[in-house]
């Protein structure tokens, strides 16, 4: 868990910022610029690294921002049993969650077979679950990422659409 030093209560982009998603309106785009974006994905590479994944071969790094500028690393844990595997993007919530924090900006995720990233790496149904109970669909950002230059940012609500969390179940 490491802190970083600026305000990231979801930020205006900067100008002249080239977010490297082909293509992508998202409106993320607005609250992460391209130094913030570029930090997460270095930490999720290095993340990526810590993966422990001797059955499936495919290792996932996530780095998650706290609203309150720490970043927690995770990654992706296989079990011989399967089911008690953890994907690398709870690993980092849980991490956070497990420390008292709750309020998150942005995750950034990375993916590969045999550590190579290739391709963008989704997250998982239950892991945007996990996303849904702690962050604000309309503004939590979700980085998917081949390179620090190679990245799309989604807002969690582009991703999980009609997500289930904590205020469906308000009365």
């Amino acid at each position: 868990m490491e802190e970083y030093k600026e305000n990231y209560d979801l930020p205006a982009k900067t100008t002249g910022t080239a977010l490297k998603g082909q293509g992508n309106t998202s409106p993320a785009l607005d609250r992460m610029t391209d130094l913030m974006c570029r930090e997460l994905i270095n930490r999720a590479i290095k993340m990526q690294k810590r993966s422990y994944a001797p059955y499936s071969h495919w290792n996932v790094g996530a780095a998650l921002l706290a609203k309150d500028g720490t970043i927690f690393g995770g990654c992706n844990i296989e079990n011989a049993a399967y089911t008690p595997t953890n994907c690398a993007e709870r690993t980092a919530f849980f991490k956070a969650v497990s420390e008292g924090v709750k309020e998150f900006v942005g995750i950034a995720i990375v993916g590969g077979a045999d550590y190579t990233i290739k391709d963008f790496c989704a997250p998982c149904g239950v892991c945007r679950q996990v996303m849904m109970e702690f962050c604000d669909p309309k503004k939590f950002c979700i980085i998917l990422a081949r390179s620090e230059d190679d990245y799309a940012v989604y807002t969690l609500e582009e991703l999980l659409p009609m997500g289930f969390g904590p205020k469906s179940l308000a009365p």
